[in-house]
């Protein structure tokens, strides 16, 4: 596909995301409140008490092992068929690719990249927080345990915490996070904490990991949830600088095709420390006199013009002569100066000839 195709189909979905975003008015972006900072307080607090717990060896582990040797697969073998597709919930390849589709669709029709940015800022804090601890703390999940009672810590292994439980937490929990009506949000907000603890139990049922690893993954993937407002800056001014470069990009594309050497508030200039830099519409409207000279790129030749115009030199003509100069117009005639320049050059050499008609 050729790359201005690629750009008219992206003018395309940006022309949409440039209207206003259609936001209830009465529905603001969740702030860091005090209720919430208790919650994050009170989350950290737990997440710290498991970690403990499973490095001392205390009675959370021994509730793992005796879990473990229960077994509930093989006690309710009647539900292994369906919860080996109840699982998926948690795999965070297809439930990125599902909630990524419905908050895409969400930011087409709001006008706005706030979704999916959100989506993506929690799903980098998610990879980035567990999967640190899961390599850290390299604990073995039950079907490779090679110790009875034992925490299988700093063993090579990455089940703790449970990767499926905080990834449902957050996958689905984005989506009343970014709900766009109060009650929305209440009954979204249900549904993810009933999805994100069934996959939990579920993992548990499947023996893929111990409940401690359950309990730290549901800890982890609630503080990611409830720390999110403290990202919504650097979300919005992510979403500004995508606009921002879209915009610059689509200019330098214009001015690419532009006939020279036509200058308007379109043309991006060119600083001398190799930035585009983008020309104000005020200073263009003005004309040229008010308008500063653009800096020259580096290898290339600037013509030279009276002192007070600003005349870019075409990169796909050569460099013009002294005789070839563009004359300046004198005060009060009504004919452009290109054009009394191109009738001159059009009959330098050449006798005059009558002019037909009146």
């Amino acid at each position: 596909m050729r790359t201005d195709q690629i750009l008219t189909r992206l003018e395309r979905v940006f022309a949409r995301l440039d209207r206003e975003p259609e936001r209830p008015a009465h529905l603001q972006t969740p702030q860091m409140s005090r209720h919430r900072v208790v919650l994050l307080g009170s989350t950290l607090a737990f997440y710290l008490a498991i970690v403990v717990a499973v490095l001392t060896t205390s009675w959370l582990v021994r509730l793992d092992w005796q879990i473990m040797f229960f077994r509930p697969y093989e006690q309710w073998p009647q539900l292994h068929a369906f919860l080996d597709y109840l699982v998926v919930l948690g795999q965070r390849g297809p439930t990125a690719v599902m909630v990524a589709a419905w908050l895409g669709w969400r930011s087409w029709r709001q006008h706005t990249l706030r979704p999916l940015i959100t989506l993506g800022v929690a799903l980098l804090l998610l990879n980035v927080t567990v999967g640190s601890v899961k390599l850290g703390l390299g604990r073995l999940g039950p079907h490779y345990a090679t110790e009875i009672g034992s925490a299988e810590l700093f063993a090579g292994g990455d089940i703790f915490p449970s990767g499926h439980t905080a990834n449902a937490v957050v996958t689905w929990g984005i989506l009343a996070y970014l709900a766009s009506t109060v009650v929305t949000r209440r009954v979204l907000s249900v549904v993810s904490a009933v999805v994100s603890l069934s996959v939990g139990a579920t993992t548990v049922y499947l023996g893929t990991h111990w409940v401690s690893d359950v309990l730290l993954g549901w800890s982890a993937g609630l503080l990611i949830m409830l720390a999110l407002p403290w990202f919504e800056p650097l979300i919005a001014r992510t979403e500004a600088y995508v606009f921002d470069l879209r915009e610059l990009l689509r200019r330098r594309a214009e001015t690419g095709r532009m006939p020279a050497p036509v200058v308007s508030a379109l043309t991006p200039l060119l600083s001398a420390g190799g930035k585009w830099q983008l020309k104000p519409a005020a200073v263009a409207a003005e004309g040229p006199s008010a308008a500063p000279a653009p800096a020259t790129p580096a290898g290339a030749a600037a013509v030279h013009a009276p002192a007070h115009r600003s005349v870019a030199h075409p990169a796909n003509r050569p460099h013009l002569i002294r005789s070839e100069r563009t004359p300046v117009t004198p005060v009060g005639s009504r004919r452009p100066a290109h054009t009394a320049h191109a009738e001159r050059a059009g009959t330098r050499g050449t006798a005059a000839r009558p002019v037909a008609g009146g």
